[in-house]
């Protein structure tokens, strides 16, 4: 797919309203559009297995890398309070760039619902959000719904429709591995 303008306001105006909410592989998301270039981006999706099972996979902090794409590298740190306190860096070309971006996230765990993240240093201004997990019962047996909510306010000097479009394909891509990695260690 192709850009037909070069205006940054009339893309970015294009991108949210053609893929402000939308549905890929079983995966739902929605963008908006808060104060200046500040998003929230939500995706859900569901996954046919057990709470702990999907909270075990989204935990598995130092192994994220190895199966969430673009995420390349995934590492608890130590905490001064104590806590949970994780680096990632995630890379993807686009346009022909690598481009990497790096968070250092606290984490807080309110097993089995909820897993809150907070940029605490890293590539963007703001970066912060929550996991949820919500166990659905339906006619084939357990199911989750795995919610994902970001607030996001991308470098000044990166396009916010660029950096949105991509977290969103990012988002799809990742909760579909999430699914996978929870059904292939799960599934009897």
């Amino acid at each position: 797919m192709t850009a037909q303008t070069s205006d940054p306001h009339n893309l970015e105006a294009a991108l949210l309203s053609a893929e402000g909410s939308a549905r890929s592989a079983g995966v739902s998301i929605h963008t908006e559009r808060l104060e200046g270039q500040q998003r929230r981006i939500v995706a859900s999706t569901q996954i046919p297995a057990e709470v702990d099972q999907v909270w075990q996979v989204l935990t598995d902090y130092n192994n994220l890398s190895s199966f969430i794409p673009n995420l390349s590298y995934s590492q608890r740190l130590s905490h001064p309070d104590g806590g949970i306190r994780l680096e990632q860096i995630g890379s993807q070309c686009f346009l022909n760039i690598k481009f990497c971006a790096r968070v250092v996230l606290d984490m807080v765990e309110t097993f089995p619902k909820e897993l809150r993240f907070s940029m605490v240093e890293g590539d963007f201004r703001q970066f912060e959000g929550k996991w949820t997990l919500e166990p659905i019962k339906d006619a084939s047996g357990e199911v989750v719904r795995l919610g994902y909510d970001l607030v996001i306010l991308p470098p000044r000097a990166m396009p916010v429709a660029l950096i949105e479009r991509h977290i969103r394909n990012d988002l799809s891509r990742n909760l579909q591995a999430i699914s996978d990695r929870t059904l292939v260690l799960f599934s009897a």
